[in-house]
């Protein structure tokens, strides 16, 4: 990484709300100064956020390896770890230069997404694995294209267009699979259940604890992007892995 890496302001608090609803009650405003542009709210939520999406997508892409039914469940598991693998590596970066605290575990309802798959099996997994994930991601879609279109900042200008990639690849793939209730899905995107703020939530990270890793597999055909100062070489290069 080239130069120091600094930022104006302490440290950030952590955001009240980030699930698939509107996370942020003032998107807009300014909550820091920095070297790479200011960051509002809704820039740190999504950083949070994207974060937030790995800690279940991974473990559930996981699952479909071992519970797949369908050579497209399967394929579409390997992108889910693929492309979060990379995402994560971002995140972990852009956290600490923004000075924004990210989450070791996901939220109550996305645990709830894993608990769900975890019960299923058969072609009930299947169907499942398919239908939750398009909604989930068709539901992140448009606000990364919001973030894309509004930040000033150029790391949060950076991860959201991995995003925007990702997000659409693991949409295409969902889709792939033959199971998508479409109807289903666009109704879940447009019409979200109203949780309560802490089913939406992901818990802070605890002082001390060890970073979650989310290791990116040994075939991986994605790396996360070189950030603003750093070389291609450098972004290539993997973290340890804290487990």
């Amino acid at each position: 990484m080239g130069g120091a890496l600094s930022i104006t302001l302490v440290a950030l608090a952590y955001p009240s709300m980030l699930g698939v609803s509107k996370v942020s009650s003032s998107p807009d405003r300014v909550i820091a100064q920095t070297q790479w542009g200011p960051l509002t709210e809704g820039d740190r939520d999504f950083v949070v956020k994207v974060r937030a999406a790995g800690l279940w997508e991974y473990p559930v892409g996981q699952m479909g390896l071992k519970k797949g039914q369908s050579k497209a469940v399967i394929t579409a598991s390997k992108h889910l770890i693929d492309g979060h693998a990379a995402l994560d590596a971002s995140c972990r970066k852009i956290g600490p230069m923004l000075n924004i605290a990210i989450p070791n575990q996901p939220s109550p309802q996305q645990q709830g997404f894993i608990n769900t798959l975890n019960a299923d099996s058969g072609a009930q997994f299947d169907k499942d694995f398919a239908n939750i994930l398009r909604i989930t991601h068709g539901s992140i879609f448009n606000t990364i294209a919001k973030i894309r279109s509004t930040t000033k900042n150029t790391l949060v200008r950076t991860l959201a267009d991995q995003a925007n990639d990702t997000v659409l690849d693991h949409i295409t793939v969902m889709e792939q699979t033959g199971l998508v209730d479409f109807d289903q899905a666009l109704f879940q995107q447009t019409t979200p259940p109203k949780l309560p703020s802490s089913d939406l939530t992901p818990p802070p990270p605890v002082a001390g604890q060890p970073e979650v890793v989310l290791t990116p597999p040994v075939d991986s055909t994605t790396q996360p992007p070189a950030l603003p100062g750093e070389s291609s070489g450098q972004a290539a290069t993997p973290s340890p892995t804290v487990r």
